[in-house]
């Protein structure tokens, strides 16, 4: 196992695995994107927040919570590679 510290990314990927006599064609890299409320634990009083306006358009409150989605799948996005 590496000691080496992982670096955070709410994107994580994983190719699926295919058996020996598959028929179909592999199916590639997948990605799924992870919620940023799993890695805060409970929520802190105090934390910063966004203004009404900006907390309807993206969909909530707190600054923290806020998770931006790029489609990996879309040419150009992140993930896509």
């Amino acid at each position: 196992m590496s000691s080496e510290p992982r670096s955070f990314s709410p994107l994580k990927s994983y190719v699926p695995r295919r058996g020996l006599f598959d028929p179909c064609p592999p199916l590639g890299r997948k990605y799924y994107s992870t919620p940023p409320n799993l890695y805060l634990g409970f929520q802190p009083p105090g934390l910063p927040q966004f203004s009404p306006q900006e907390a309807l358009e993206k969909g909530t409150l707190w600054k923290v919570f806020y998770d931006y989605y790029d489609n990996p799948y879309r040419k150009g996005g992140k993930g896509h590679g």
